[in-house]
């Protein structure tokens, strides 16, 4: 098991999610507990780029569950197809908000939140979880964002 997280200093986002991503797979891939990966994968996105939060939710029925996270308080439930999540779950796909002020029906859980990114997780072709993370700055996240945060949730699908 890890014990620590290597991230190059000097590195652009590039290489900072391509030094973390064969970590992350190593960290899970021999953890069956499905909490305990999230909670780690959580922990290293925090740490490697500083995101105001990034969480997960879960599909339970249907509404969203607040699963392992880094950051403040956070909305607990999310119903289908509401909010930057709610879409990401109904539509099947990554949401990039670089303004969450602009999103119609944004859920506001932090008034210090401006821009978000939510990728969906797949089991059995069907949404089952997604990776919410939120920045205080305005248009933080861009395509690069979205290729290697969906490589994640790639290998979070296949090791949870």
């Amino acid at each position: 098991m890890a014990e620590s997280l290597y991230i190059p200093a000097s590195a652009t986002k590039a290489e900072k999610y391509q030094a973390i991503l064969p970590q992350v797979e190593a960290l899970i891939q021999g953890e069956s507990d499905t909490y305990a990966n999230l909670a780690n994968v959580a922990a290293v996105l925090k740490e490697a780029f500083g995101f105001f939060w990034v969480g997960f939710y879960l599909v339970k029925g249907e509404q969203l569950v607040l699963g392992p996270f880094q950051g403040p308080l956070a909305c607990t439930r999310i119903g289908f197809g509401k909010g930057v999540c709610g879409t990401a779950w109904k539509e099947a796909k990554t949401q990039l908000v670089p303004d969450v002020e602009a999103f119609p029906g944004h859920i506001a859980c932090s008034s210090a939140s401006k821009s978000e990114i939510v990728v969906p997780g797949f089991r059995e072709g069907k949404v089952w979880i997604v990776l919410d993370v939120d920045s205080d700055r305005l248009d933080d996240f861009d395509q690069d964002d979205v290729a290697y945060l969906e490589r994640l949730m790639g290998i979070v699908d296949l090791h949870s």
